[in-house]
C-alpha cells in the first residue's frame, strides 16, 4: 500500500508521520517512511537546490523539472522496490504536490504537469492520500512560531499559498475515494486519530 501525505505549509504532516508509522507497525506491517523532494542521495542534492533561499532566480519551469527529476530517482530507487517487497510506503509529499504548488500555485497548465508527473513516476499513483488542511495564515504562522525551516517555497506570496490550498481541496474533491481530508487545526492528538482511522479504512 502506498500512502502519501499532502498539505499546505504548516499543516503539521511531517511531525505526524512518526506516530502514524508506529501505529501501522504495531499492526504487524512492514513500513518504509520517505519524503519528497529527497529520499535518495540524488534527490537530497536536488532538494538543497530547490529549497535554498539563495536560489530565488529559479523560474517555475526549472522548479517543475527539478521536482520531477528527484521524483523519478525516488520512485525507481526507493518506492517501487519497497512496494514490490510488500512494504507499506508512507511518503511525505508526492505528485499531487506538483499539481497543487506548480499547477495551482504557479498557475501552470495542469494537463502538462499531469503528463510530466506520470512520466517521472512511471504511472505510480498512491492508494491513499491524507490531506492535512489548514488556512494559509494559520499554517504560515505555525512555521514561524515553531521556528521551522523557512525555505524558498515558504517565501512565496500569500496569494500563491492560497491558490495551493484551494488546489489541494479541488484535487481531493475530484477523487474522494483516494483522498481523506483532515482538519489540521484540531489538536495534534485528534489529527493523528483522524489519520489513523483513514489508514485503517484503507489497509488490506
Amino acid at each position: 500500500m502506498f500512502i502519501t501525505l499532502e498539505g499546505p505549509e504548516g499543516s503539521g504532516k511531517t511531525s505526524q508521520i512518526p506516530a502514524l508509522n508506529a501505529f501501522i507497525c504495531a499492526r504487524g506491517y512492514d513500513v518504509l517512511v520517505t519524503r519528497e523532494p529527497g529520499g535518495t542521495d540524488v534527490g537530497d542534492q536536488i532538494r538543497e537546490v530547490l529549497m535554498n533561499l539563495k536560489n530565488i532566480s529559479i523560474v517555475p519551469r526549472t522548479e517543475i523539472l527539478l521536482f520531477q527529476a528527484a521524483r523519478a530517482q525516488h520512485v525507481e530507487e526507493v518506492i517501487r522496490p519497497a512496494l514490490a517487497a510488500g512494504k507499506i510506503v508512507i511518503c511525505d509529499r508526492f505528485g499531487d504536490s506538483t499539481l497543487a504548488y506548480q499547477g495551482y500555485g504557479h498557475q501552470t497548465d495542469l494537463e502538462t504537469l499531469k503528463y510530466l508527473v506520470n512520466y517521472a513516476t512511471g504511472g505510480l499513483r498512491p492508494d491513499l492520500t491524507l490531506l492535512l488542511d489548514i488556512p494559509v495564515k494559520d499554517g504560515l504562522k505555525r512555521k514561524v512560531d515553531n521556528a521551522s525551516e523557512w525555505n524558498r517555497l515558504d517565501a512565496y506570496a500569500e496569494a500563491f499559498h492560497r491558490r495551493v490550498r484551494q488546489g489541494y481541496l479541488t484535487l481531493a474533491e475530484a477523487d474522494p475515494e483516494r483522498w481523506a481530508v483532515i482538519d489540521a487545526t484540531q489538536s495534534k492528538e485528534q489529527v493523528q486519530k483522524s489519520m489513523q482511522q483513514a489508514v485503517l479504512d484503507g489497509l488490506p
